[in-house]
C-alpha cells in the first residue's frame, strides 16, 4: 500500500490535494458540522484545511501523514487538553467526531493507506511577519518559558506515545537527507554538514538530563508557529510535539530572528525561567541541529530547493563557525559569499 501523501512518491501535487480533498469531505460528515468553508490551508507535515460553519465556527482539520500511529496521534491531543487546563496559554484542542472519538480514520482510493484525520478548535491570531520588534521578541521568549513551566507539569496518561527529539531520531533523519544534497549542496559542503551532524550526535549524547532540563517539548516551535493575539504570542502546531531538551524549543525559535531579537527572546525566557551557565552553548548545539533537520524536511519537496540554495550561504556559515568552536548565537555571522557556496 502506497501513503496517501509523500513528497518521495514522486506524484503531482494536484493529484494529491484532489484525493485529500475528498478525504476532508468525508471526514467533515463525521464531525457532523455543517459546513459552509472548506479552505486549503498547507501541504507541511500534515495537510489543512480551514473549515468554517453555518454558525461562523472555526475547525482546523489535518490529514496527517502514515508515518504517525494512532495512539501518537492521540497522545499529542491528550497533551493538548492538558495544557489547556494547566494555565493562561491558549492552545488548539481536538473535537470528538459523531462516535466520541477525536481520531477518525477515512477510506480513500485503491492502493493507497488510509489516513487518519482530527479536528481541531480554530486558534484566533495572526502570524508574525518579518518585522519582529525586539519587545514581541520578549514577549514570545516569556510564552516560551511559560509553555515550558506548564510541560513541565504535564502528567501523562500510561498510553502516552510520543517520539524522542534526541541523537538517535536526528542521525534517523539526517539519513533521510543523504539522497537529496545534491540538490542544493556541493559534495564539500555536504561533508561539512556530516561534520555538523556528527558534532551534534557527540554533544547530544554527553548532555545531561534532569527534570529541569528535559521533558514534552514543542518539538516545532519556529516562528511560522507562533501566532499574535491581542498582542499576545500564543504557540501552535504541537503536531512534532515530543520527549527533548527544553532549549531544543528556544534553538528552534532563534534560528528565525536576527541578534537582537535572540538578545530580547532571551531576557524573556530568563524572566520565567533563569538559564544555567553553558546553557547558551547548548543552545547553539540545537540551533545547528533544528537548521539541518529542517533541510532533512524540506530537501525532498522540489519546490523548495530554490529557497534552500538560496539560505546556504547563512546556512553553510553557522556551520562553519560551528565547527570551529566559534559562538554565534549573539554576533552577527557573516554570510559565505555565492562563489564559496558553490566551491565549498
Amino acid at each position: 500500500m502506497k501513503d496517501f501523501f509523500s513528497y518521495d512518491i514522486g506524484e503531482p501535487r494536484n493529484s494529491v490535494l484532489v484525493r485529500a480533498r475528498h478525504v476532508a469531505l468525508t471526514a467533515i460528515q463525521r464531525y457532523g458540522l455543517e459546513w459552509e468553508q472548506i479552505q486549503f490551508i498547507q501541504w507541511s507535515d500534515a495537510i489543512t484545511y480551514k473549515i468554517v460553519t453555518s454558525a461562523e465556527e472555526k475547525f482546523l482539520l489535518r490529514i496527517h501523514p502514515n508515518r504517525w500511529s494512532r495512539e501518537e496521534i492521540a497522545s499529542e491531543l491528550e497533551l493538548l487538553q492538558a495544557l489547556n487546563q494547566l494555565q493562561d496559554l491558549h492552545v488548539p484542542e481536538g473535537v470528538k467526531g459523531s462516535d466520541a472519538s477525536f481520531i477518525q480514520q477515512i477510506q480513500t482510493e485503491e492502493g493507497y493507506q488510509h489516513p487518519y484525520v482530527t479536528l481541531m478548535r480554530w486558534v484566533e491570531g495572526e502570524h508574525l511577519n518579518k518585522d519582529i520588534t525586539e519587545s514581541m521578541a520578549y514577549q514570545m521568549g516569556v510564552m516560551t518559558g511559560k509553555l515550558h513551566h506548564a510541560l513541565a507539569q504535564f502528567k501523562p496518561s500510561a498510553e502516552l506515545t510520543r517520539p524522542s527529539w534526541g541523537a538517535d531520531r536526528f542521525q534517523e533523519e539526517f539519513l533521510t537527507l543523504e539522497p537529496y544534497y545534491p540538490r542544493f549542496l556541493t559534495s564539500e559542503a555536504w561533508r561539512r554538514y556530516q561534520d555538523a551532524a556528527e558534532k551534534v550526535v557527540s554533544t547530544l549524547v554527553r548532555m545531561p538530563r534532569s527534570r529541569a532540563n528535559y521533558g514534552m517539548i514543542h518539538g516545532d516551535l519556529h516562528i511560522g508557529n507562533i501566532i499574535i493575539h491581542n498582542d499576545q504570542p500564543q504557540p501552535i502546531d504541537f503536531g512534532r510535539c515530543g520527549y527533548g531538551h527544553y532549549l531544543y524549543d528556544v534553538a528552534s525559535t532563534l534560528l528565525g530572528l536576527h541578534v537582537p531579537q535572540r538578545i530580547s527572546f532571551i531576557e524573556g525566557y530568563e524572566h520565567v525561567r533563569p538559564l544555567k551557565k553553558g546553557d547558551l552553548q547548548d543552545v547553539e548545539c540545537f540551533f545547528i541541529m533544528n537548521l539541518i533537520s529542517n533541510y532533512c524536511h524540506h530537501a525532498p519537496n522540489e519546490s523548495e530547493i530554490v529557497n534552500l540554495i538560496g539560505e546556504q550561504p547563512y546556512a553553510q556559515a553557522y556551520i562553519r563557525e560551528y565547527l570551529r568552536g566559534a559562538s554565534f548565537l549573539f554576533e552577527r555571522v557573516e554570510p559565505v559569499s555565492i562563489d564559496e557556496c558553490k566551491s565549498s
